[in-house]
């Protein structure tokens, strides 16, 4: 369990480290049903943090051709079996 210390303090750090900003988005209402669903996440706020937490981590976001990278991985790993 997370004292009410340790939480300050990692609030505080993160403070630290970064701006904080308030965004705001539309957004049609199946997409983000099946965002919450996906995610497993309940609510909006922790379904489009997660969203954007996995985005930013993506090793293919970063790629021109995402499509072509993640295809050529699988190909690279059928090939090893």
């Amino acid at each position: 369990m997370i004292s009410v210390f340790q939480s300050v303090n990692f609030y505080s750090k993160v403070k630290e480290m970064s701006k904080i900003m308030h965004a705001q988005m539309v957004i049609i209402e199946d997409d983000l049903i099946a965002l919450k669903e996906k995610s497993g996440e309940k609510n909006t706020k922790d379904a489009l943090a997660k969203a954007v937490a996995h985005y930013l981590e993506c090793e293919y976001t970063q790629s021109t051709d995402m499509w072509a990278k993640k295809l050529e991985k699988a190909m690279k790993k059928k090939s090893k079996e």
